[in-house]
């Protein structure tokens, strides 16, 4: 996993903010974040072996957040301490619904170096089955995980949240890559005329562009696949009667998919498991805390 650390501050309220507006919850709560951290978390859980490269700030939130990932069986070896940046920090408002607003100050994240990620993936890389990329990370080490992956013929996952140039970047330079944007990605990533159109439209032009899968998180909808010649459909998640938050939900749909494709799972099948377990995942407050083991996965399969 190559991918941001953040520590989370999770504020439940009673309605999400508009714009200019303040809202009152009655706590605050700290948890684990990052989309790399959570997704490494998510793929341990799922029963994979996992390395994060990453970078955390020299503080005592990141010693806590290493100790964290170490506890669920993360490698941290590749993780980079930075004396001059702080540890990211994720600021989080969820509704009673689940729904959420977050807002991110990157710190170490942002000067995760590509050196320093071409060093561990020259250690990684020859044992690896997957690299999951997030993009909450410096261009430049995006671009140099994307790459080195590529070199050495690893199959890489790119979560393009957010849809930066670096990860427009990284599709024109090494195609074949599996994205996994959610829809406000997606449009992100389409060009000024393609924007309006529906979302499998949208996916299915992404995908002969990149020559590689899109995957298109929905949320309760599950997830919609546009995999080269093949007719674009729809995973159905099972329906979760009473979400508690989304936070996390994305980044163990990713986890779970790279755990199982580094396990040699068929696509389709590893999309349908990431499904199962992004909806079990929301069933708990924090990005992490709900994230759902192997055997909770492959109960709720068997349902």
């Amino acid at each position: 996993m190559v991918g941001a650390v953040n520590v989370d501050l999770v504020i439940a309220a009673a309605r999400l903010p508009r714009p200019g507006e303040t809202v009152v919850g009655p706590s605050v709560e700290r948890h684990g974040g990052g989309k790399g951290a959570n997704a490494a978390v998510a793929a341990a859980r799922a029963g994979a072996e996992v390395h994060l490269v990453a970078a955390v700030g020299a503080d005592d939130v990141g010693r806590a957040a290493l100790d964290e990932l170490r506890s669920e069986g993360v490698g941290v070896q590749h993780v980079a301490v930075l004396a001059d940046r702080p540890t990211g920090l994720a600021m989080i408002v969820v509704d009673p619904s689940g729904e959420n607003q977050i807002a991110v100050a990157a710190g170490a994240n942002g000067a995760l170096s590509a050196r320093h990620v071409e060093q561990a993936l020259a250690a990684l890389l020859p044992s690896a089955g997957c690299v999951l990329v997030s993009a909450e990370i410096a261009g430049d080490a995006l671009l140099a995980a994307v790459g080195a992956a590529a070199a050495a013929g690893v199959r890489c996952v790119l979560n393009p949240a957010p849809a930066t140039d670096a990860v427009l970047a990284a599709t024109v330079a090494h195609r074949g890559l599996l994205l996994t944007p959610n829809d406000t990605e997606l449009r992100d990533l389409a060009t000024p005329d393609e924007r309006g159109r529906p979302t499998a439209e949208l996916a299915r032009a992404l995908a002969a562009r990149t020559a590689g899968p899109v995957v298109v998180t929905m949320g309760a909808q599950g997830a919609l696949v546009a995999d080269g010649d093949r007719p674009t459909h729809t995973v159905a998640a099972p329906e979760v009667a009473a979400p508690l938050d989304t936070t996390g939900a994305g980044d163990t749909f990713n986890g779970v998919l790279a755990a199982h494709l580094a396990a040699g799972t068929p696509s389709e099948v590893a999309v349908r498991t990431a499904v199962v377990a992004a909806s079990l995942s929301v069933s708990r407050l924090g990005a992490r805390t709900g994230m759902p083991r192997a055997e909770a996965i492959a109960a709720a399969l068997a349902r």
